[in-house]
């Protein structure tokens, strides 16, 4: 494979919880076969599921409020203390609802928020869900997500307007790869420091990537547009973490050579 260039990340996000508010980190420590801590911990349940907090397993996330159908989401700006584990959500500046995400007191301000909010989009009672260490992400396998920063500008190109890099909702932004060069690394490992990351999926992008984070408006067709384009409606990568550790913003992402056997 040709020399791979030199990139670095130029953000960290997590998603407390799924559908609401990114939250910028500067460093994130990485356990072995973990997402990002506090990411998609929590889930807004749209109508009954089955799921069991108790014994919680992965499901589909048409079973949760998410962008892909409710952009009304990206009007809220919620924002999760992980020391407290207090959701605050506001609206237009103000405060609409504010609760402990790990008591039945705080799930239920946050729950009837949405109930009396989000109607129409609605399919049954809401209810916030946590399953301890369950992540409530778009696929079964614990991961970090990856976004190249040069893939979003090709699709601005595409599109005709600038694109907010958040549309993508990932965890790790990176710069300095040539636009799709991400798409050719599946199976390949990337070193951050001592953390190392093995690329084991490429993320298929839904109509969640339509809504504008700042505006909630549905105005794109990015997955539609990447097909006529690419011929897939692929962008970013999905990495299990193989080795522990800390990255922070600025930090170098190498690509590990394979090893010859």
């Amino acid at each position: 494979m040709p020399d791979t260039p030199d990139a670095d990340i130029a953000g960290l996000y997590r998603y407390p919880v799924k559908g609401l508010t990114p939250e910028p980190l500067q460093k994130i420590a990485l356990a072995t076969g973990q997402t990002v801590p506090a990411d998609r911990r929590y889930a807004i349940e749209n109508g009954p599921s089955g799921f069991d907090p108790a014994a919680p397993a992965w499901q589909p996330k048409t079973q949760y409020l998410m962008l892909m159908r409710n952009e009304r989401l990206a009007a809220l700006r919620s924002h999760f203390e992980e020391a407290t584990n207090i959701l605050t959500i506001r609206k237009d500046g103000e405060m609409v609802a504010r609760g402990d995400l790990e008591t039945a007191e705080g799930r239920a301000a946050i729950e009837s928020y949405f109930e009396q909010n989000f109607q129409r989009e609605l399919r049954g009672p809401p209810k916030l869900l946590t399953g301890g260490g369950h992540s409530f992400s778009d696929v079964a396998k614990k991961v970090v997500s990856i976004i190249n920063l040069s893939s979003v500008a090709a699709i601005e190109s595409m599109v005709g307007t600038t694109v907010n890099p958040l549309r993508f909702r990932a965890n790790l932004y990176c710069s300095g790869w040539p636009a799709w060069h991400e798409l050719g690394l599946l199976d390949r490992t990337l070193a951050i420091g001592d953390v190392r990351l093995k690329v084991v999926k490429r993320i298929v992008r839904c109509a969640a990537t339509n809504v504008d984070p700042d505006t909630a408006a549905r105005d794109l067709d990015i997955p539609t547009t990447l097909m006529q384009q690419l011929g897939h409606n692929d962008c970013g990568i999905y990495a299990e973490v193989i080795a522990p550790g800390t990255i922070e913003v600025g930090d170098a992402i190498e690509v590990e050579e394979p090893r010859l056997i």
